[in-house]
């Protein structure tokens, strides 16, 4: 709350923000409330939304593809494919890790969407929270993680991602 206070002037980005970190918050609770399929499932949402970023970050910056949006300039195809392929590693290797704790394995089709579905959310995420910089004009969301452009570039993805991941446990999809 101190950087999205520090750094957002316009009163309707505060607003959405605040309400999208309070969301992600209650999420975030109500899946650890769940015992094994919602901890497993932070988890996961968590391991999808750093994968995804770093996968981005690092194929934007080695393959230097045509640019993705003017929203956010440093954003690339080819980093949109990166989030991908690293969200399936991670898919990958959290299946190794959970294997003793579950049942069916998580890379069957319905957990390949999800990875799919979670490094997208993400990905937009990123980009909402970009777009409303852009109109802050501002490069950094805060100063507490200096050349990490903040907090809450950090968790940009992952609150957008965890507000979806206790939605379909809610659902129980």
């Amino acid at each position: 709350m101190y950087e999205l206070f520090s750094t957002f002037k316009k009163i309707k980005s505060i607003l959405f923000l605040s309400l999208i970190l309070a969301l992600s918050l209650f999420s975030a609770y109500y899946l650890r409330e769940s015992i094994i399929i919602g901890a497993l499932l932070i988890y996961f949402a968590i391991a999808v939304s750093i994968s995804s970023d770093i996968g981005g970050y690092v194929f934007g910056k080695v393959f230097k593809w045509k640019k993705l949006t003017k929203i956010s300039p440093n954003k690339t195809i080819s980093g949109v494919f990166g989030s991908y392929f690293c969200s399936f590693i991670c898919l990958v290797v959290f299946n190794e890790l959970s294997h003793p704790v579950l049942v069916s394995d998580l890379t069957e089709i319905p957990e390949v969407l999800l990875t799919i579905i979670f490094s997208t959310i993400a990905q937009a995420g990123d980009l909402v929270i970009s777009y409303l910089k852009r109109l802050e004009k501002i490069k950094d969301t805060g100063k507490i993680l200096p050349g990490h452009g903040g907090i809450f570039d950090r968790i940009d993805g992952l609150m957008f991602v965890v507000i979806l991941a206790s939605f379909l446990h809610y659902l129980n999809i």
